[in-house]
């Protein structure tokens, strides 16, 4: 079974790995009850049935992941674990009541009458945050629902900058945060210590997909991590790190498994595996890039708001990285065409617009700050010729 964790002021007893449910569903539709198919439904029940064996206690969704709330629904009362932390998230709005509304489907999706978690969804921007948090906005119906006893614990799930992170976080409204941190992705560091200090939860999400679609990795990155696999070296790095409680495995067939607890069984030798990986990766990336480059490389980027064509340089720079690194080519071919399709999950452009809409010229007006600004919008093509050319859909919208 799988060790558990103290998940901060909630007191819950929190499994290392958790269940997400982001790619079991059938559709990212929310499908009508008749047309989830029974081959869909067995593949879902195989998988919780196995989760549920492991010791995948929490299991976690989200009113917007397709039809992923309505098929959990059927199945939980079918594959029993006295032990369940539920957990769904429902996304801010200006209107609480719509959102009540939201919140109100998401429970007759679930078919419950309680949730010990429920996360704020996607905390993206300013507004997501003053959305929750004015006098009557969405964590006033929350904190009736827990009066009600509908609601045990509540944090919320982000994608922002640090430092809205961090103003959440500061906000003390929260028991729990859902956040991005991984070997590939490691800027949310602070938001981890802060967290720790409010005594909130800490729940890393998608340490497998946007951690460097580590169910498919490159070979470059096979031989680097060798010899464990890069999702059991991955895993390791995220549960050995002080403040993290738990981690997502968005798992879509039973099987999906077997590498994370792989990693837990791993756990006790952590600090014998993963120093010298990780030397290996740092050497990899030093070797590729320079150390001139890896001390710079960030100085001076504009925002991509203040960017022409709204390039998302910082972004964009680090795909780069990747791609030179350790040939993370599939990752960044998805990362860069969701750049002007990801609305405020994955904000800003690609570079498509470089040497048509916006000149060389205008870019260089803006990277007067970058001791790199003459190699950048070469990096640029170079990037663009590598893995552009395809655009992207965030599976996920609301």
């Amino acid at each position: 079974m799988l060790p558990v964790r103290r998940f901060g002021r909630t007191e819950l007893p929190m499994p290392v790995l958790s269940l997400g449910g982001m790619r079991f569903q059938q559709s990212w539709s929310d499908l009508p009850a008749d047309q989830i198919t029974a081959e869909n439904q067995a593949n879902l029940r195989a998988t919780l049935e196995r989760a549920v064996a492991a010791g995948f206690h929490h299991v976690e969704t989200a009113r917007h992941y397709g039809s992923s709330e309505r098929q959990l629904g059927w199945l939980l009362p079918q594959v029993a674990d006295p032990q369940r932390i539920l957990q769904t998230k429902v996304p801010p709005q200006a209107d609480s009541a719509a959102f009540e509304a939201e919140l109100q489907l998401s429970f007759e999706r679930l078919a419950v009458e309680r949730v010990e978690l429920l996360a704020i969804h996607g905390i993206n921007r300013p507004d997501h945050l003053e959305q929750t948090l004015r006098p009557g906005g969405c964590l006033e119906v929350v904190r009736r629902w827990q009066a009600e006893g509908r609601v045990g614990a509540v944090g919320f799930s982000t994608h922002a900058p640090l430092p809205l992170i961090l103003e959440a976080i500061a906000s003390d409204a929260f028991d729990y945060v859902n956040l991005h941190w991984y070997f590939i992705r490691q800027d949310n560091r602070p938001a981890i210590e802060a967290a720790t200090a409010h005594d909130m939860g800490v729940f890393v999400i998608s340490p497998t997909d946007k951690g460097g679609h580590l169910h498919t990795p490159s070979e470059r990155l096979l031989e680097l991590c060798a010899p464990l696999h890069p999702i059991v070296f991955n895993d390791l790095f995220c549960l050995a790190a002080p403040g993290i409680h738990t981690i997502s495995v968005g798992a879509a067939r039973p099987e999906d498994l077997e590498l994370h607890l792989e990693a837990v069984r791993l756990l006790p030798q952590a600090a014998e595996l993963v120093p010298p990986i990780v030397a290996r990766l740092e050497q990899a990336r030093l070797e590729a890039l320079g150390e001139a480059w890896l001390r710079s490389w960030q100085q001076g980027l504009p925002a991509w708001q203040d960017t022409p064509g709204g390039i998302n340089l910082p972004i964009l720079l680090w795909l780069h990285n990747l791609v030179e690194a350790w040939g993370l080519e599939g990752y960044a071919r998805a990362r860069y065409g969701l750049l002007g399709a990801g609305s405020h999950w994955f904000p800003g452009a690609n570079a498509d617009a470089l040497d048509r809409s916006v000149s060389e010229a205008e870019l260089r007006q803006v990277l007067t700050g970058s001791p790199w600004a003459g190699q950048i919008p070469e990096l640029l093509r170079r990037l663009r010729e590598r893995v552009g050319g395809q655009a992207s859909q965030r599976l996920m919208s609301s």
